[in-house]
């Protein structure tokens, strides 16, 4: 009972002491985390800076949505951000880790929606896609003409799908810290190699294993990453004709004078496909905010206010008009009522 008592005393001083030194050494927001949320993101952060005299423009960094946790896991304190971007939820073992350094109260938004589109350069001829091609063409171990599972030979999209052009397989996406890699191994690798009965098979002897086979991504150059800057692929596509570029529908929906999202699964990723939940590869964006800095960084609850305000996430918000897809009407006005209230994540 006493080293508890003594534990939560020492917890106490560390969370204080931080906020003590937030409060004389920084007076502005710090934003971290995924590329996809990013943009809009700093969309809110210009507006909240051009609305409110009282505050200064928060500062806004793109780390990628692991590498954003990371950072806000860290701890309570000026040297550690306020918010987190991110496009996918935060996972368990990244709660565990805040709630080991102090960070237990943190506030989930779910801003909108978002999908990941797999874009070539405009000037290409549109290719149709299906969720196994995907599979069969960037998974590490696929199985082979006797169903048995064997290393990745395919060399062009035609070895994949005959009915596919013979280009070579030449895929630019995000590393492993981003949540837009995270999205896609949970929404087409988990899907896509589903479709087989090698993988069923495997799955009943070793899930596991399977897992495993079904995520890890081949890494002899048909997939290139590219880093987590998504202008950079999207300028990459364009100097490539056979690439083809994975990232956010926001970057597409920015870029279609350059890029054009291939069709998967016989839809096209547009704003109406992913709103109404028919085009397959889509996900929720968050932002995460951390309670303790509330009223002593100066300006956080104006700017959730902002952020989760018609003007900028509803349907004719400005964030719409960046790329962002609304939540419905009602599990909007809730999101903002319990992110308002600073409702916090369960332990």
């Amino acid at each position: 009972m006493i080293k508890h008592k003594l534990a939560l005393a020492m917890t106490a001083a560390f969370v204080l002491a931080g906020i003590a030194q937030a409060q004389s050494a920084r007076d502005y927001i710090s934003i971290v985390g995924s590329s996809t949320v990013y943009p809009f993101t700093t969309a809110v952060a210009e507006q909240f800076g051009k609305s409110n005299a009282n505050f200064k423009t928060p500062k806004v960094e793109s780390t990628g949505t692991g590498g954003g946790f990371k950072l806000f896991c860290g701890g309570i304190g000026v040297q550690h951000p306020d918010i987190s971007n991110a496009s996918r939820a935060i996972k368990k073992s990244e709660i565990e880790t805040c709630a080991k350094n102090g960070v237990t109260d943190i506030v989930e938004i779910n801003i909108g929606f978002d999908g990941i589109v797999v874009a070539s350069a405009k000037k290409n001829k549109p290719i149709t896609l299906t969720i196994k091609d995907l599979w069969l063409a960037l998974a590490k171990e696929v199985p082979d003409s006797t169903g048995k599972l064997a290393t990745n030979t395919a060399k062009t999209w035609q070895d994949v799908n005959p009915a596919l052009p013979a280009n070579k397989i030449e895929v630019l996406g995000p590393p492993p810290t981003s949540g837009t890699r995270d999205a896609f191994v949970e929404l087409v690798m988990d899907h896509g190699c589903k479709e087989f009965a090698a993988i069923k098979e495997l799955e009943k002897a070793d899930e596991k294993k399977a897992k495993t086979v079904c995520q890890t991504i081949r890494e002899d150059g048909a997939f290139i990453e590219a880093g987590e800057n998504d202008n950079l692929i999207v300028n990459k596509l364009v100097a490539n004709p056979n690439a083809l570029g994975i990232f956010g529908y926001s970057f597409l929906e920015e870029n279609l004078d350059k890029i054009q999202g291939e069709t998967i699964n016989g839809v096209a990723p547009t704003f109406e496909s992913i709103a109404d939940g028919k085009y397959p590869v889509s996900r929720p964006l968050f932002v995460y905010v951390k309670k303790a800095h509330i009223g002593v960084i100066p300006g956080i609850k104006e700017f959730i206010a902002e952020f989760t305000s018609e003007k900028a996430v509803g349907d004719d918000g400005y964030l719409n008009r960046k790329g962002l897809i609304p939540l419905p009407t009602a599990k909007r006005k809730q999101v903002a009522t319990d992110a308002n209230g600073l409702k916090t994540l369960a332990p």
